[in-house]
């Protein structure tokens, strides 16, 4: 899928002028090896066509990251639930639409957010993201 949800006002984001790293930690792994340490370059945004360009869940995606994300990313749904647990400061603020969906995610906690609806503007050098373990979808149909 991907796009845009025609029923929402679009967000507006700060796109990265720098580049910085994004580690995707699998839930319960901690720092380890399991970790996926991205460097995001600003002048290859957007990666694909899943969330608002430079979101986590482009990112994400295009470094083969599994990010269950229904709708395509479009905020139709709350499967793409990640916690941004460093970084947080530089990505844009959830809008009231993402706190919405937000609410019919599982296990929410103050670092929840929408991997396809944040975008981080590159202000700070790391942004640490986990996936929670009930998240990554194991069977998924290719692209066409």
């Amino acid at each position: 899928m991907g796009g845009k949800n025609p029923y929402l006002k679009q967000v507006e984001v700060e796109l990265p002028d720098r580049a910085y790293t994004v580690r995707f930690v699998a839930s319960g792994d901690g720092r380890g090896a399991n970790d996926t340490v991205v460097t995001v370059e600003p002048a290859k945004l957007p990666y694909g066509r899943d969330g608002l360009p430079g979101s986590l869940l482009d990112i994400a995606l295009a470094h083969g990251v599994s990010i269950d994300h229904a709708c395509g990313g479009v905020l139709a749904c709350s499967t793409c639930h990640v916690k941004v647990k460093q970084g947080g400061e530089s990505c844009n603020e959830a809008s009231d639409a993402e706190n919405d969906m937000l609410d019919l995610a599982p296990g929410v906690t103050p670092s929840s957010r929408l991997a396809c609806h944040t975008v981080p503007n590159g202000r700070c050098p790391e942004v640490v993201v986990e996936v929670p373990g009930w998240n990554r979808n194991l069977v998924r149909e290719e692209h066409h």
